[in-house]
């Protein structure tokens, strides 16, 4: 794809966001379109933080394997340890890994097989979530869906489970243990955990439609995210994060990682502990979609490239995105 087509696409759909593609960490392309705060009329930049959603699930997983990798958990660790008497409606057998492949069955606070509308209000007082433990009302009281194992089944709610259980594994704070066990290891300078209710000026306010009208997602999100979503990150660090999970900076456990685990066939992937995976390759995806928030980043680690489209509106992402699927 050509400069001129994805300024093309970009210029139809009113893209607002950062394309960015690099080839063994050269740059091939990298442009910034649209605004990232659209009341003082400030423009994205390639250095604008973005939102990335369930992007972030992927650190999650990391900082995860990271702690097995200490031997502070393992793959068979049930949830039941570490929960004690909270959650009570998650099944005894639940294992770590089930919660890392979205097999686990337990029910969803967010759950993505309903009809929600990514314009509604689906979280309660948002305000209140800054800390992982603060999800234990939104967590419980969800019916198990499935038996642990028996299928695939994306779920949010799963990720803040594994985020809970590694702090109580650790003693550590999630947003610690990403910062200390992922982002540092990575070199990722510019991400980080950002307050919705004071986000610093190189950050993208995310916009959505509501009632005719962009508005900020300020009251869809948690005010401070976890385990599931929410990260603020750049164009280039998602780049230099790709090229630190390859080399091994993170984890050594690269090839369990990406090692497929489930066909997912209704999104034509596969998934393996944290990453979606090409149906057919050895590409490894990241995808976050959320109110206000667009994503998807591919990285083929056989020839080093990267394609990665950031966003700050709901729908921004996916053309552009779809485009330069190979």
């Amino acid at each position: 794809m050509s400069r001129g087509d994805i300024d093309k696409i970009a210029e139809e759909t009113g893209f607002s966001g950062v394309v960015w593609i690099d080839r063994a960490g050269q740059i091939e392309f990298a442009k910034a379109y649209g605004l990232a705060n659209r009341t003082y009329c400030i423009p994205n930049s390639l250095d604008t933080r973005f939102g990335i959603a369930s992007g972030s699930k992927g650190f999650t997983a990391l900082a995860v394997l990271s702690l097995i990798g200490e031997g502070a958990l393992e793959l068979g660790t049930t949830a039941r340890s570490l929960l004690g008497e909270d959650l009570p409606r998650i099944a005894d057998d639940v294992t770590v890994e089930h919660l890392l492949t979205h097999t686990s069955g337990i029910g969803d606070y967010l759950d993505e097989e309903t009809d929600a509308e990514i314009t509604d209000y689906v979280i309660g007082a948002a305000h209140e979530l800054t800390t992982t433990e603060a999800f234990l009302p939104l967590l419980d009281g969800h019916p198990t869906k499935f038996r642990a194992g028996e299928r695939f089944c994306y779920s949010n709610g799963g990720f803040v489970v594994l985020a809970l259980l590694a702090e109580r594994a650790s003693g550590v704070g999630y947003h610690d243990l990403v910062r200390q066990r992922v982002l540092r290891p990575a070199g990722m300078t510019s991400t980080d955990f950002l307050r919705s209710d004071e986000l610093p000026a190189d950050a993208a306010v995310g916009y959505l439609p509501l009632d005719g009208v962009d508005r900020s997602n300020i009251f869809h999100l948690p005010v401070l995210a976890t385990g599931d979503g929410g990260i603020h990150t750049t164009a280039a660090d998602i780049s230099t994060f790709w090229r630190a999970l390859f080399a091994g900076d993170i984890v050594e456990c690269v090839d369990e990682v990406v090692r497929p685990r489930r066909d997912v066939p209704h999104k034509s992937r596969r998934y393996g502990l944290g990453f979606w995976l090409h149906e057919s390759t050895d590409t490894a995806i990241l995808v976050g979609y959320d109110a206000g928030v667009s994503f998807k980043s591919t990285h083929d680690p056989h020839t080093a490239t990267t394609h990665t489209v950031l966003s700050n509106t709901s729908p921004g992402a996916w053309p552009i995105a779809r485009a330069l699927t190979p």
